[in-house]
């Protein structure tokens, strides 16, 4: 069981797909978990479960707090991703901006901000965390501006996490590119991660004090576009999409092995093809 003596209440900033499910990981190890959505009429769902329901919502600027006592915290996990509209490298980081002030005026110490692999660009071979970030897509370069506005402050320490593709559960693979036909890239590594490893691994962060760290986060393999979405449409007895004989473009293959190594981990699902 998890070392609680030290910091033993965590608050989760948005309690969505992956938030909850990690919501439910600290609580069964004993943490005093507080959650936030932005929905009034959804507390219910935290609150059934043992989580100290808050809404709140940054738009961009702390909108609504229920409760100031959501701030009253050791840790503070921001879950919330960028969403997309048509000012989000303004919008996003303006968020992040106002989640800093409050981790501020409450005295927070530690922040564990996840981001995504999308910060990366496509780069033709491997990335690790020392690649210079010029990412592609608006939503990439919101997330690089909010992970400078966390790790520049020397008032709390940051551990960022890059996620790569989140799958597992009601996320079914299969779906997404099913009876599809002639799709282009079906030679390129996909860069994905199970719901499950997401959660070991913020669990492990925090186990391990891992603070100031940035950590990128996908499945150790990275099978093929074609060989996974087949084998997952396959799975769930879908029609296969069909992928056009053409050649590798724009890619990038996402090392995990910084945090494989710092933090001793072990995937539970070494390939993408393993969830399947």
């Amino acid at each position: 069981m998890t070392d609680t003596s030290n910091l033993k209440r965590i608050s989760i900033l948005g309690c969505g797909w992956l938030g909850l499910a990690l919501a439910k990981k600290l609580l069964s190890q004993g943490f005093d978990v507080k959650g936030s959505i932005m929905q009034k009429e959804n507390l219910h769902e935290l609150r059934e479960i043992g989580i100290k329901a808050y809404q709140v919502v940054l738009n961009p600027h702390l909108e609504v707090c229920s409760d100031d006592d959501f701030f009253d915290t050791d840790i503070i996990i921001c879950s919330i991703p960028p969403k997309r509209r048509d000012d989000i490298e303004n919008f996003y980081p303006q968020q992040i901006e106002s989640l800093k002030q409050e981790v501020q005026k409450h005295g927070i110490k530690k922040v564990l901000f996840i981001s995504s692999t999308s910060v990366y660009p496509n780069t033709l071979e491997k990335v690790t965390e020392e690649l210079q970030l010029t990412p592609e897509k608006a939503s990439g370069k919101a997330l690089v501006k909010a992970e400078e506005i966390l790790s520049q402050s020397n008032d709390f320490e940051t551990t960022i996490l890059r996620f790569g593709g989140l799958i597992g559960y009601d996320r079914h693979p299969g779906r997404f590119l099913s009876n599809k036909k002639k799709l282009k890239n079906g030679l390129v590594p996909v860069n994905l991660i199970h719901q499950d490893d997401c959660v070991k691994i913020i669990s492990e962060i925090i186990r391990q004090d891992a603070w100031g760290e940035v950590f990128n986060a996908c499945s150790p393999e990275h099978p093929t576009r074609k060989d996974f979405y087949q084998k997952a449409a396959r799975a769930a007895n879908l029609p296969e999409p069909e992928f056009l004989e053409d050649e590798q473009m724009a890619y990038k293959w996402v090392d995990s092995s910084k945090l494989i190594k710092k933090l001793n981990y072990k995937f539970i699902y070494t390939s993408p093809l393993d969830t399947i």
